[in-house]
């Protein structure tokens, strides 16, 4: 099966901010929020709709984490492009073969219950992607 869009991840100082945009303006339900830790990162993730995926607000927690260090280099603005797929660590073993760089060898516990992995973005154009597997 082809992956889909799961969410675009966007980074952001501060959800109180980001939301006035996001829910306030254009009217995207706030779906989810939650604390991961291992990531050191608060997710709050929009509704697009039923078929396009939604928008995952990233925010750094006290740690700083990968997030804080993204927006301390970049600033605000779009982190990476979630991809959902069957099976995460076989998607894996199929790029660790054709030579692709991956920045999670294996799937690991991500936001919603999902085992993810990203792929580095020197292997994808410059992009950041996310493997989701929902559970």
């Amino acid at each position: 099966m082809a992956p889909k869009l799961s969410h675009l991840g966007v980074a952001v100082e501060a959800h109180a901010q980001a939301l006035t945009f996001w829910r306030d303006i254009l009217g995207l339900p706030l779906e989810h929020s939650e604390h991961v830790e291992s990531d050191g990162v608060r997710v709050a993730m929009l509704r697009l709709d039923a078929s396009a995926g939604c928008i995952e607000l990233l925010e750094p927690d006290e740690t700083g984490g990968p997030v804080g260090a993204f927006l301390e280099k970049r600033g605000p603005g779009l982190h990476h492009l979630a991809l959902e797929v069957d099976d995460v660590a076989a998607v894996l073993a199929q790029m660790k073969a054709a030579g692709l760089r991956l920045i999670d060898e294996a799937p690991r516990a991500g936001a919603h219950n999902c085992l993810v992995a990203f792929v580095h973005p020197k292997s994808t154009g410059g992009v950041l992607v996310e493997l989701v597997q929902p559970r």
